[in-house]
């Protein structure tokens, strides 16, 4: 427990201050995370990400991250859409499997396009939302976290029923709803400070459905590792365990919040 409040704490004291400037290093910042998260990603299918198929993935997903403006000059130059480098990947992931003779197959090639669709998504999203204004992307890691903690501790203290035992056995139903509990009462707390809307019953409708999305984006993960047979998907984070750990949830949330036109 030391191990994880001291790792908790540095973490949070490099990724805060980042959110709080925002701008080139954030996204600096995010290009990192959505590597180490491919690295980790790959490895659990055993895909080394210095072979070709992982140096594809990565290329993919960085066309993935960059911003409109950004997207719209490497367009110019190069006659390339960020659909059309998506497209690329995936044909040459399927022509590697003819060259090296089916040692990497169709389906490690559908893996390693779908590695890079889930985090070129989601980590987009946690560019654009962090450009759309500091308060939202405040607000989004508020609700992460408050569901985080409220599941964790009303599932300590009052859960009984167990919420899906075959892909996470310490998850319950008494969890699921404290952690939609505490988001929403932090996301009002939140609102009196740094309003994010105009409409506290919108505001409400929205943090539940984002606490919703963010616990079922950590079942996705934990069924990840269960099905690869993996305790945590790295060990950057000492007690934490990778950064994929760290962000599943996120990974969910802002493309949601995208969908419901809150961000922006």
């Amino acid at each position: 427990m030391k191990t994880r409040i001291i790792t908790g704490v540095v973490a949070a004291l490099l990724f805060i201050p980042l959110v709080i400037i925002g701008g080139l290093p954030f996204t600096l910042a995010v290009f990192l995370l959505a590597a180490i998260g491919m690295y980790e990603l790959l490895r659990m299918k055993k895909i080394s990400i210095f072979s070709i198929p992982g140096l594809l993935a990565v290329l993919a997903l960085f066309s993935f991250l960059l911003k409109p403006e950004w997207a719209a000059t490497i367009t110019e130059y190069t006659g390339y859409t960020k659909i059309e480098v998506v497209y690329m990947t995936v044909l040459l992931l399927l022509v590697y499997t003819v060259v090296v003779k089916n040692r990497f197959t169709f389906e490690h090639a559908a893996f390693t396009v779908l590695a890079m669709l889930y985090l070129g998504i989601g980590f987009y999203y946690l560019i654009v939302t962090r450009d759309a204004g500091i308060e939202y992307i405040i607000y989004a890691l508020i609700v992460v976290w408050l569901t985080d903690t409220g599941a964790y501790f009303t599932g300590r203290s009052f859960g009984k029923r167990k919420l899906w035992p075959e892909i996470s056995p310490n998850k319950t139903v008494e969890g699921f709803l404290g952690g939609i509990a505490a988001a929403v009462i932090a996301a009002c707390l939140f609102q009196m400070f740094m309003p994010v809307t105009d409409s506290y019953l919108f505001l409400i409708v929205v943090t539940i459905v984002a606490s919703v999305t963010g616990q079922i984006g950590d079942l996705v993960e934990s069924a990840l590792k269960r099905h690869y047979g993996v305790k945590d998907s790295g060990n950057l984070l000492p007690g934490h365990g990778g950064i994929l750990d760290r962000f599943d949830s996120l990974l969910f949330v802002l493309p949601v919040l995208s969908l419901l036109h809150f961000v922006g």
